[in-house]
């Protein structure tokens, strides 16, 4: 695994449901490296620090590959690396195969794979429709948050190499299963 784009957002003010909404789900690809530190991605807007940023959740990694399967569903949307939020788009990044724990060298850094991603109305905004939350929802393509062990810089082209891993605890597409379940979705 590779990483193909890295992203991030600044904060944005969008009026939804006729409510003022602070977001930084609105992340686009940048050309220099970027500092991945304990509780976030340098430079890159943390709006809702209850289910985004901290240490269990300080960046978020979404496959490329996974985009091919949306594209056809939006063919109309403007597409661009960083649509889901994610920090890091990773050319074959694979829930079903990534366990809780698994650890893995990128760049200077060294990531832990902790949780993944519930998408709520933000990520609907993002795609200018509701529809996309329950289909992410039904879909095991929800991306994975990591932990950050080792602080540092992590580039496109950088390597994702797997250095721990943990197949005695549960998948992150089996965290997300749990999750719809308890949500009674």
């Amino acid at each position: 695994m590779k990483i193909v784009s890295t992203n991030i957002g600044e904060r944005k003010e969008i009026i939804y449901m006729r409510e003022k909404v602070t977001t930084g789900i609105f992340k686009f690809p940048i050309n220099t490296p970027v500092f991945l530190d304990k509780e976030e991605v340098k430079g890159d807007a943390i709006c809702d620090r209850e289910n985004h940023g901290g240490i269990e959740q300080a960046i978020y990694g979404y496959s490329l590959k996974h985009y091919d399967f949306w594209k056809p569903l939006y063919p109309k949307l403007e597409w661009s690396l960083g649509m889901f939020g994610e920090n890091l788009t990773i050319d074959d990044l694979d829930e079903t195969k990534i366990h809780v724990g698994d650890t893995f060298k990128v760049g200077e850094t060294i990531l832990e794979a902790t949780l993944q991603r519930s998408p709520c109305y933000k990520l609907g905004i993002r795609f200018n429709t509701m529809k996309i939350v329950k289909q992410f929802w039904n879909t095991t393509f929800c991306g994975v948050y990591f932990k950050v062990l080792q602080t540092g810089f992590v580039k496109v082209d950088d390597e994702f190499i797997q250095i721990k891993s943990c197949p005695e605890n549960s998948t992150i597409a089996d965290l997300l299963i749990k999750r719809k379940k308890e949500e009674g979705i």
